[in-house]
């Protein structure tokens, strides 16, 4: 049987609830990943009727339910937290804005996102995680061994009561491997599961598009960590053969600026070999989700979000369960 293909809503929660449930099941998609924002799932608001009742709409649309995310939430538990964050947090995690304020009230909140996970019967919470290190990612003026080491163990110290308390309800915490988190390639995501002692409620929100552009192996991510895949998105992203103005760092510029070496695409339209990804996720036998998370600056959302879900549906296939030469024998 098919992986069931969801729509993470993040980069719709403009919409309503019920409308993003209308336009999803509008698309061809099997459910939703519930982003922490907008009205899509509230987690201060997220006793038991609240949960019944986002179920009872989900129901209505025939849309599952696998994950929820609070990629922004999470982000500020262990960030230097500035203006850019009050942006993104619910005006109860800021506060006064007092940074170390703010990282606390994170971590609580991310705690009440798993007890809500729990509620609403999902076991699967993504997001970020926040770096206190990221700054200090080109190494000059010269950083020291022993700044890095104070940034895993800054993350290890707030993030191990947090990841305790998903173990005690059930709930699994997938981090989306990404640029600004403590884990950003291979390497990082090894020493960040060492810096918590390979907690067994620590895994990731497996994501390609944050990969190749940085020349990270994005399929060899997953055979490296084949038991901590605990989700998965599916989203494309290009980059250019041949020189271009703003390099991997960006250059300042927005997204979408054609002077970009790299950009975010509508699945199928960059340069991910999602042939391979599949091969991969079943090989290490993964059959949960596979969740659209669209983005594409030059292209209507609604269209490319429905290709998107076609797509994913037409490259995904089941493993073979019988050797190709069996009929030899």
């Amino acid at each position: 049987m098919a992986r069931p293909v969801t729509l993470f809503t993040g980069q719709w929660a403009d919409l309503s609830f019920e409308t993003i449930c209308q336009n999803a099941k509008s698309f061809g998609y099997d459910g939703l990943e519930l982003a922490c924002w907008g009205d899509h799932f509230e987690v201060d608001k997220a006793d038991e009727a609240y949960c019944k009742e986002k179920l009872k709409i989900l129901k209505k649309y025939n849309l599952k339910l696998f994950a929820i995310s609070s990629h922004l939430v999470g982000q500020a538990v262990c960030d230097n937290i500035d203006e850019r964050h009050k942006g993104i947090l619910p005006d109860y995690v800021w506060g006064n804005g007092d940074p170390e304020g703010v990282r606390q009230r994170a971590a609580e909140e991310m705690i009440k996102t798993a007890q809500a996970a729990n509620r609403l019967g999902v076991k699967i919470v993504n997001a970020f995680t926040g770096s206190s290190v990221w700054h200090l990612l080109y190494s000059f003026p010269p950083v020291s061994p022993e700044m890095i080491k104070k940034g895993y163990q800054d993350f290890s110290d707030r993030w191990k009561p947090i990841l305790d308390e998903f173990q005690k309800v059930g709930v699994k915490f997938a981090l989306e491997v990404h640029p600004t988190e403590i884990a950003f390639d291979i390497v990082s995501a090894e020493r960040t599961l060492e810096a918590i002692n390979y907690h067994p409620s620590f895994g990731f929100n497996y994501d390609p598009s944050h990969f190749g552009y940085q020349g990270v192996d994005y399929v060899g991510f997953i055979y490296r960590f084949k038991e901590r895949i605990f989700h998965v998105h599916m989203k494309d992203v290009g980059w250019s053969p041949v020189p271009t103005e703003a390099g991997v760092f960006g250059g300042y510029t927005e997204f979408g600026d054609r002077r970009r070496y790299w950009d975010f695409r509508s699945l199928g339209r960059g340069s991910i070999d999602f042939e391979e990804i599949i091969r991969a996720l079943n090989r290490i036998g993964y059959n949960g989700p596979l969740s659209v998370e669209w983005e594409d600056s030059g292209m209507d959302r609604e269209e490319g979000a429905r290709e998107a879900c076609q797509y994913v549906k037409n490259v995904d296939f089941n493993p073979s369960e019988i050797s190709f030469d069996s009929a030899f024998e």
